[in-house]
C-alpha cells in the first residue's frame, strides 16, 4: 500500500464510506485534533513513568476510535465496522481521576501550566483535548456525533490536568499557583 495516493492534492479527501470533502470540512477539523491529541498523549507516555503506559495506551486507542467516527460522518451504513462505543471508558477516566486526586492537596487557586516537561505536555494535552472537545461539539450541529464522544473528551481533558498535577506531586515538585496581582 501507498502512502500517497495524489487523491487529496486538489484539496479535498474521503470521509470513510467515500464521501469526498474539502480538507477544511468541520469533521475534518474535528478528527485531525483527535489524532493531534492522540501525539501528545504518545508523547506523554513515552517520557512518564510506564506505570501509567497501559491505561495511556488504552486512551490512544479511544481516541483512534473517536477519530473513526468523526471520520465517519453519517454514513450509518460505515458505522457498524466500528468498535462500539459506550460509556464505559469514561467510567474508567473518572475512576483513575478519583485515585490520582486521593494522593493530591486539595487545590485552593488555580495553577499555573509548567514545573517539568512531562506536567507541561499533560497541559497542552489537556488543551489540545478541549480544542478537540470544541470543533467535535460544532460538529455535532452539522452531523450525528455520538454524544459519549463529546462526554469522552470532556473527561478526559479533566483526566490530563490531573495527570499533571499528580506527576509535579511525584515528582515532590511544588504546583505554581495563579495568584493575581492587585
Amino acid at each position: 500500500m501507498k502512502i500517497y495516493t495524489k487523491s487529496g492534492d486538489q484539496g479535498e479527501t474521503s470521509l470513510f464510506g467515500g464521501e469526498r470533502v474539502k480538507k477544511n470540512h468541520l469533521s475534518i477539523h474535528a478528527y485531525g485534533t483527535v489524532d493531534e491529541l492522540n501525539s501528545w498523549i504518545g508523547l506523554i507516555k513515552d517520557t512518564i513513568d510506564d506505570k501509567h503506559n497501559p491505561f495511556l495506551i488504552k486512551i490512544q486507542e479511544q481516541l483512534f476510535t473517536i477519530g473513526s467516527y468523526l471520520a465517519t460522518g453519517d454514513n450509518e451504513k460505515m458505522m457498524v465496522h466500528l468498535p462500539k462505543l459506550n460509556d464505559s471508558p469514561v467510567l474508567e477516566l473518572e475512576k483513575a481521576i478519583d485515585i490520582m486526586q486521593e494522593a493530591l492537596p486539595e487545590m485552593k487557586n488555580f495553577i499555573l501550566p509548567g514545573g517539568h516537561s512531562i506536567s507541561s505536555y499533560c497541559h497542552l494535552a489537556r488543551c489540545v483535548c478541549r480544542r478537540a472537545e470544541r470543533l467535535t461539539i460544532e460538529t455535532s450541529e452539522i452531523q450525528n456525533v455520538n454524544p459519549i464522544i463529546i462526554t469522552y473528551l470532556n473527561r478526559l481533558s479533566d483526566y490530563l490536568f490531573v495527570l499533571a498535577r499528580k506527576v509535579l506531586f511525584d515528582l515532590n515538585i511544588p504546583e505554581q499557583p495563579w495568584l493575581p496581582k492587585k
